[in-house]
């Protein structure tokens, strides 16, 4: 597993090749509320009706659903859900493809940073998530549709 419970309860930015940094859901959160970033929710439609949302977080998925193809809306939708001077905070199921997402959005000249766990989590010992960290089980605002 990529994570360890250190970086995960931080409150610190963990360094990470290519983009700003790694960021735990709980100092994301504080940067919403405090208005230094925008939480970009970069899964697919897909998941996000299906296993819950973010309220108000901008949805820009990076690939989509059926066949997580690749979203070639990504960078407009990304640049225009992130104003000038502020952070961007992606969220994905596990914390795997908003890497990829931050990567790219550093490229388009955002501070980005990868939510560590995700929405979901590692999966467990049953190959279920939702029992191992990530944002819902850490408390933080979701709801489903």
């Amino acid at each position: 597993m990529r994570h360890d419970a250190h970086a995960v309860n931080s409150l610190q930015v963990q360094p990470a090749p290519g983009y700003a940094g790694d960021i735990s859901g709980t100092l994301a959160w504080r940067w919403v509320q405090s208005g230094e970033a925008v939480l970009v929710d970069v899964r697919s439609d897909a998941e996000r009706a299906w296993v819950g949302f973010v309220p108000d977080a901008p949805a820009v998925a990076w690939k989509q659903w059926p066949g997580m193809v690749n979203n070639p809306n990504f960078d407009a939708g990304l640049l225009a859900a992130v104003p000038a001077g502020k952070k961007v905070a992606l969220l994905c199921r596990s914390g795997v493809r908003s890497i990829a997402a931050a990567k790219r959005a550093s490229e388009l000249g955002l501070e980005a940073y990868n939510i560590l766990e995700g929405f979901e989590g590692d999966p467990d010992s049953h190959a279920q998530r939702g029992h191992l960290g990530g944002w819902r089980l850490s408390g933080l605002p979701w709801r489903q549709s």
